[in-house]
């Protein structure tokens, strides 16, 4: 798994969570909040650099790494068996 992730996995984990969204609706919501910092870390590049504001642009980093690390993540506790994970097979 590296830091930046597929637009194909990031689309069959989202469907996964839509599809099973009334019997996980917390790990649909820590999705969203996933997907909303990758996104807003994508956005934020232009700006930054635009606005010469390079100082922010770790933070655009780490919005647009954190898809990756949260699956990379889920995949650790998922293995240590402390959190089980049904979708962790759509991850490459």
């Amino acid at each position: 798994m590296h830091l930046f992730m597929r637009l194909d996995e990031l689309e069959r984990i989202k469907r996964w969570h839509a599809a099973h969204r009334q019997e996980h609706p917390l790990e649909y919501q820590l999705w969203d909040g996933v997907l909303t910092a990758w996104l807003m870390g994508w956005v934020g590049c232009m700006p930054v650099v635009i606005m010469q504001t390079l100082w922010l642009l770790p933070a655009c980093l780490v919005g647009i790494w954190t898809p990756g690390l949260y699956v990379r993540w889920r995949q650790r506790v998922h293995a240590a068996h402390r959190v089980r994970c049904d979708w962790i097979d759509l991850a490459d």
